[in-house]
């Protein structure tokens, strides 16, 4: 049954976050999103110079890379929801306590899975790389050589990405976007710093591009950390540097957050990756619009998801405080402005895809054509429904309900955007765009299951964890 509520009216003087606040909360993350994202993009120019193997071999360990990350991310976001509503409770010592374990947990987990990634190398990389036919042994050879030596070092780098996010996680909990978006930008000019020296100038191929991201990554968790040390007037602070104590209780609620959205997150990703072995099979012209297509789209998400992002932490720390009516009231007023930024960057996109297409990525006609329709159907698609299907669960996580988010994202994965896709693409003949169709009909449903849940207010019984 649902919860019939009255409507109630927001004194906007007792607000816990002003417009300037917001805004720059905001602003930030934006600028960071845009920045995780160019880090890949530069990765791939940089290597390109060094052939098609090399660059093959990055992109194939970066599926990996990418499956990896999203598991520390939803850990640290378990952590991060926590931390967030002790804070919005006033309780800054539990506060720094969550966070010290979120990062006990965080170190164990990515030191684990980096180990075995370095110790199982090989085996990893066979069973994901899918030679296409008739592809020559040499070729396949020189692939798997990069791969391998770019996946020795991208493991060891595994522990500093684990850190960093669960770091730049607690600063987003405490409001403060602008030290996560510095160091985002550090992060970028060493990478491309060390891409220049060790790739070009000390001719070290995937390994300089493997080192780069190690030695960018190691840096930023250290700034990040020392930070906590030092800065000590911070809501979270660490204090003095001493070994931590692995607290049982409080892990276990970074787990039973941590865990769901870990699911949730591989989930994703493994149906991303069947989904593009699908592609594979429909030629050169709709893989290269399929590319683009991605590439392009990815960035006009930008907005929606920092704005994702702030959702944890104001809504996080408006229920720490008890003050549902305004994690109501700021998950509404989030929502709103998600669907006016996005509006504008798609509306862009649909106007503008032929020259982005001609002109950009120099797309030969048969490909631009269907790059086209695909951006025009997603762009449009995405106006409506992106903010529900992506936006609004993270203000559900905030309140702690994951294994709600995690079970309507898992059925609508296999069943829309990988079931479909299989339906619309293979046996109805709509090739690469019906890919495209499915995942929008994955959007329809996690709209639908998550408007509801927000509606009918379930999401606010499940307590405060401060």
């Amino acid at each position: 049954m649902g919860i019939v509520r009255k409507k109630e009216i927001i004194d906007e003087s007792t607000l816990m976050f002003s417009r300037k606040q917001i805004i720059r909360l905001l602003i930030p993350l934006i600028i960071e999103q845009f920045l995780t994202i160019s880090i890949g993009l530069f990765d791939t120019m940089m290597i390109s110079p060094k052939g098609e193997a090399a660059v093959s071999g990055v992109s194939l360990v970066d599926t990996i890379n990418t499956l990896m990350i999203s598991l520390f991310a939803a850990l640290a976001t378990g952590g991060t929801v926590i931390a967030a509503q002790q804070l919005g409770n006033g309780k800054n010592k539990d506060a720094s306590a969550s966070a010290k374990q979120l990062l006990f947990t965080v170190m164990m987990l990515s030191v684990v899975v980096g180990l075995l990634c370095f110790v199982f190398n090989h085996q990893l990389i066979d069973f994901v790389y899918k030679p296409k036919d008739g592809a020559s042994e040499q070729d396949m050879t020189e692939i798997l050589s990069n791969a391998y030596i770019y996946f020795y070092v991208s493991a060891l780098s595994y522990p500093f990405i684990g850190l960093y996010n669960a770091q730049a996680s607690l600063f987003r909990a405490m409001g403060n976007s602008r030290v996560t978006m510095l160091v985002a930008l550090m992060v970028n000019g060493v990478n491309i710093i060390g891409n220049a020296l060790f790739i070009h100038v000390f001719d070290m191929g995937t390994m300089g591009a493997g080192l780069a991201t190690l030695i960018s990554r190691a840096l930023a968790a250290l700034v990040l950390f020392v930070l906590f040390i030092k800065k000590k007037d911070m809501p979270i602070s660490f204090g003095k540097l001493e070994m931590i104590k692995p607290d049982g209780k409080i892990i276990k609620k970074i787990l039973s957050l941590g865990i769901p959205s870990g699911i949730e997150n591989s989930i994703f990703h493994v149906g991303k990756v069947m989904v593009a072995s699908l592609v594979s099979t429909f030629g050169g012209a709709a893989v290269a619009a399929n590319a683009v297509s991605g590439s392009v789209l990815g960035f006009g998400d930008l907005a929606g998801s920092a704005i994702g992002l702030a959702m944890i932490t104001v809504v996080g720390q408006c229920i720490g405080a008890g003050k549902l009516d305004q994690a109501d009231y700021y998950i509404k007023k989030l929502m709103k402005n998600t669907y006016v930024l996005l509006f504008f960057v798609r509306i862009a996109i649909i106007i503008f895809a032929p020259q982005i297409c001609k002109y950009m990525f120099s797309l030969k006609p048969e490909s631009t054509e269907i790059a086209v329709k695909i951006m025009r159907w997603h762009s449009v698609n995405a106006i409506v429904f992106w903010p529900t299907a992506f936006a609004l669960p993270n203000a559900l996580r905030a309140a702690g309900d994951v294994k709600y988010t995690m079970v309507v994202s898992s059925i609508a994965m296999w069943v829309c955007r990988i079931g479909l896709s299989f339906v619309f693409a293979k046996y109805m003949g709509m090739g690469v765009f019906g890919v495209w169709v499915a995942m929008t009909c994955d959007w329809y449903l996690r709209t639908v299951m998550f408007v509801i849940r927000f509606v009918r207010g379930k999401w606010k019984l499940r307590g405060s964890l401060a």
